[in-house]
């Protein structure tokens, strides 16, 4: 990649990304500019050769792409800090929760290529799944974000309308997937196992699941069917878990959460 990026807000969220992009080569640490208030908190990425600096401005006016990563709190303050020197050649990609491109756009006042992205904590792994929608953009600048944000993980295009359900199935379902961890390690050590075994076989369990789906195009039904054999111990564990509600605990759980993210 030939062009420069300029990621303002150097969090968790922010530094994920950065240090995403430089581990898979994607572009080199001279394109790349990170910016904080406290810039001694980025000693690693200047190390790396990453131009490190708490002028927002100047960092956004000399790149291509604008990544904001900031507190929903502080975004309106930094867009009205570097609107005079973004201009419609650029991408401006917020990763900041509940600001709409519209938001974005009504501070911009000008038709710059505008996305909402919305990684999850995997993104620390370069395992995020990352949703992205957009507004005054072409299909390169398309295809650009999206090559972005599959260097720490995979990417899907939504309707922007779909963001709040996007952060409860994709952000919020991490923590969903832990508690069912959680609660398989507590399983497995009432029937025998120390705590970091059943840890590792948990996780580990979870992992290929996934994978399967991911790498086979498979349905979950279809991998269960797999491994239910008539009157065997997954079918029993698989009904006792239907009849104490799993499936409907769970669906009842994302709605909740998604009627929450509304009010």
């Amino acid at each position: 990649m030939d062009q420069k990026i300029t990621i303002i807000g150097a969090g968790n969220l922010g530094s994920a990304i950065a240090k995403g992009l430089l581990i898979n080569g994607f572009i080199k640490p001279d394109q790349l500019v990170i910016t904080r208030r406290n810039t001694f908190l980025l000693s690693q990425l200047a190390d790396l050769g990453v131009k490190v600096t708490s002028n927002n401005t100047e960092a956004a006016e000399a790149s291509d792409i604008i990544i904001l990563a900031v507190k929903p709190y502080n975004y309106q303050d930094v867009l009205e800090e570097i609107k005079t020197v973004v201009h419609t050649k650029q991408i401006l990609i917020s990763v900041v929760t509940g600001v709409w491109l519209n938001d974005l756009e009504n501070i911009i006042k000008k038709n710059t290529a505008l996305f909402r992205a919305m990684p999850n904590t995997a993104i620390a792994i370069q395992q995020s799944m990352t949703c992205l929608c957009y507004k005054n953009a072409s299909l390169q600048q398309i295809d650009t974000v999206q090559k972005i944000f599959n260097q720490v993980g995979r990417t899907v295009t939504i309707d922007e309308n779909l963001m709040d359900a996007a952060t409860v199935l994709g952000a919020c379902g991490t923590a969903y997937a832990m508690r069912y961890i959680r609660a398989n390690i507590q399983g497995g050590i009432e029937i025998g196992f120390d705590v970091e075994t059943a840890s590792l076989i948990a996780a580990q369990t979870v992992k290929g699941a996934s994978q399967l789906l991911l790498e086979t195009d498979s349905h979950p039904e279809k991998e269960i069917d797999k491994v239910t054999t008539p009157k065997g111990c997954t079918i029993a564990g698989l009904n006792e878990m239907e009849h104490q509600g799993f499936s409907s605990s769970l669906i009842k759980g994302i709605v909740a959460s998604y009627i929450k993210i509304g009010t």
